[in-house]
């Protein structure tokens, strides 16, 4: 059976895909803030709605009117999507109680249950799902990320979504909120930064992707206004040059398992 493949709204990231992400597919997007996850994820949106298909945004970091000004900034018109009736922004920012698109608490129960509301107000049919960032929903309890995440996926996937979730990690602390979903998820594509001779860099690099000989390069990008991600070249740092450190790792998961022991 043919795999169908969603583009990213990136030409030169659906090359390194074999021409995109496989339908049906959960991809963790993760990395540090400021790295390029969130717009990765407009561009995504934006594809879908350029092919004619619809889109749920989840936001627990942004407003939706700051979304839909990002948006605006690489020119993709998502306010339009939005009276269109193509695009719902979730906003678990504001949450406003007369407002049906705003979650009331960051419980992965009452998220999946939004989205699935949402996802019958469009109909049948596929739909393109960001959450941006699932990490919110357990910053207070880092142990059960991977309890979450796994239950996120399970029902969700079900509703016939591709979807893309965020989870981001500080190099400079001990915890990271990206290891639960990186368990599960069916892909993993990691955005890091460096400051390199005085300069800001980001980069891109595909981790993992199941059912695809994905490209192993690392490739420095850049976000351009109103173009969005340009992908640059492949960098010639090694993949450990801007890795997580060992020590780093190693105490994100001592202090994970020492707090999921703390779990009765």
């Amino acid at each position: 059976m043919p795999i169908i493949r969603l583009s990213t709204g990136i030409k030169e990231i659906d090359k390194m895909l074999l021409g995109g992400i496989p339908r049906g597919f959960l991809v963790a997007v993760v990395g540090e803030p400021g790295c390029g996850k969130t717009i990765f994820c407009l561009h995504f949106i934006n594809a879908g709605l350029k092919r004619g298909e619809r889109g749920i945004f989840v936001t627990t970091e942004e407003s939706r009117d700051s979304i839909i000004r990002q948006a605006e900034q690489f020119n993709f018109n998502f306010l339009q999507a939005v009276k269109n009736g193509d695009l719902v922004i979730i906003d678990a920012l504001m949450r406003k109680r007369d407002d049906p698109f705003s979650l009331m608490s960051l419980d992965p129960e009452e998220l999946v249950r939004k989205v699935i509301e949402v996802k019958k107000k469009l109909g049948h049919g596929h739909v393109r799902l960001v959450i941006d960032s699932l990490s919110a929903f357990w910053l207070d309890k880092p142990a059960v990320a991977r309890k979450y995440s796994y239950f996120i996926k399970k029902v969700l996937t079900q509703w016939d979504f591709t979807i893309l979730a965020t989870s981001q990690y500080a190099i400079s602390t001990s915890e990271a909120f990206g290891f639960g979903i990186e368990h599960i998820a069916d892909g993993i594509i990691r955005f890091r930064k460096a400051v390199r001779s005085g300069m800001l860099k980001r980069y891109l690099l595909i981790e993992k992707m199941r059912q695809t000989p994905h490209d192993l390069k690392m490739y420095e990008i850049d976000i351009v206004n109103g173009v969005g991600i340009v992908v640059k070249r492949p960098t010639i740092y090694r993949k450990e040059d801007i890795a997580l450190p060992e020590h780093v790792k190693r105490r994100i998961i001592n202090a994970t398992k020492q707090k999921e022991q703390e779990i009765p």
